[in-house]
C-alpha cells in the first residue's frame, strides 16, 4: 500500500471525527488505558534499572505491562515475586 493512500486515509479518518463527534465513553476508556499502560512501562522501566543492581530484570512485554499498568505497584511487585520464586 502506499504511503500517500495511508496518509491521506489517516486524515480523512480524523477530520471526519472531528465534524461528526467521537463517542465520549469509549475515546475516555481508550485515553485511561493508553495513560495506564504507559504508567506501566515507565514502572518495569525503572524496576529494570534499579533492580538490576539485585539481579532482578522483568521483561517489557505487553502481558507484563498489563499487569503493572493495571495493578501499580503492587503488579511490579507481583511480578517481581513471581521472578524471584518461581524462575
Amino acid at each position: 500500500m502506499d504511503s500517500t493512500l495511508v496518509i491521506t486515509i489517516m486524515v480523512s479518518l480524523v477530520v471526519i471525527l472531528l465534524l461528526v463527534g467521537a463517542p465520549v465513553k469509549p475515546m475516555r476508556f481508550i485515553g485511561q488505558a493508553t495513560i495506564k499502560l504507559g504508567i506501566g512501562i515507565l514502572f518495569l522501566f525503572f524496576f529494570n534499572v534499579f533492580g538490576g543492581a539485585f539481579g532482578l530484570h522483568i521483561p517489557i512485554n505487553i502481558y507484563t505491562t498489563i499487569v503493572s499498568g493495571f495493578l501499580g505497584l503492587f503488579g511490579v511487585a507481583s511480578l517481581a515475586a513471581i521472578h524471584w520464586f518461581i524462575i
